[in-house]
């Protein structure tokens, strides 16, 4: 459904696109993920056709966009970057205004998408009064508006609380589920694209340094912060558990069943303070992903 081949882009002589490809089947949900300028935005960018790149090219549907914008852009709604909305004027009427501009859309169909995204109770309200949230929330309405099969998604969870950000997730799980929507959208947080998405691509500096499946991304190791007197006990803890001790932290087989470990170490004599799993962050992948591409 969506196509990036050898996407290349610079800003005042600075690379923000280094030959960057992938694929978006139809009805997936897939990740863009990376630190602010890792070149997410820009790819998002040229998929909508409004960052024209230096080189390479992106389709939509077998759509050049780069040449047919219109059509190739038929299909889809999009977030892209913050959405601008009237503050002067309701939820309501922004929604008519904006898709005015696209042939506009039948009472009933604004009405179904406000439901959908569950602003009924103030979608008449002056969008100045609107939460972040509700303005996220706002922004979707309008993307799905009229109607499109894909949706292209820039950091729609930025600034939101744990419970908008679970929301949006159930949200557009649903969506695919019901309608067979092809998302691709980007982000900074692991755990985020973890939960939701079929594949991922992860950039660093305009580069692809990994593509692959989000079971790819899990850890082929349980990572534990164990705080435990006396502290020498975690060496022969994760001996005993076929692991190696690492300062505070315990690097162990995936299956390490850990209420045994505690009994283990409390046995041997141990107090234990605290004891968590320790997930990788998106810096550890970098560094994992990188060394993988500089062999």
């Amino acid at each position: 459904m969506l196509e990036i081949e050898g996407l290349k882009k610079s800003f005042a002589g600075k690379p923000a696109l280094r030959g960057v490809d992938f694929s978006v089947a139809r009805g997936e949900i897939f990740g863009l993920l990376g630190h602010n300028g890792a070149g997410k935005s820009t790819t998002l960018g040229a998929l909508l056709g409004m960052v024209t790149p230096d080189a390479g090219e992106t389709r939509i549907d077998g759509i050049p966009v780069q040449r047919n914008r219109a059509q190739a852009l038929a299909k889809v709604g999009a977030i892209f970057e913050s959405p601008g909305f009237y503050d002067y004027l309701s939820g309501y009427q922004n929604l008519k205004l904006l898709t005015g501009y696209s042939g506009g859309v039948s009472r009933a169909a604004l009405d179904e998408v406000v439901a959908r995204v569950e602003l009924d109770d103030r979608i008449h309200s002056k969008v100045g009064t609107y939460s972040h949230g509700m303005r996220q929330r706002l922004a979707l309405a309008q993307a799905l508006l009229p109607e499109p099969e894909v949706l292209l998604l820039d950091e729609p969870t930025d600034g939101l609380d744990p419970e908008g950000i679970k929301w949006f997730r159930d949200f557009i799980l649903n969506l695919r589920a019901e309608r067979g929507m092809t998302v691709l959208f980007n982000s900074h947080l692991l755990a985020e694209v973890e939960q939701m998405c079929d594949r991922v691509v992860i950039l660093q500096e305009g580069r692809k340094v990994f593509e692959g499946s989000g079971a790819d991304l899990e850890e082929d190791e349980l990572i534990l912060h164990l705080d435990l007197e006396p502290a020498e006990l975690r060496s022969a803890l994760a001996a005993q558990f076929g692991g190696r001790a690492a300062g505070e932290q315990l690097l162990l087989p995936k299956n390490t069943d850990i209420p045994a470990l505690v009994t283990a170490a409390v046995e041997k004599g141990g107090r234990v303070r605290e004891v968590r799993r320790v997930r990788r962050s998106l810096e550890d992948l970098y560094l994992q992903f990188s060394r993988k591409v500089s062999r």
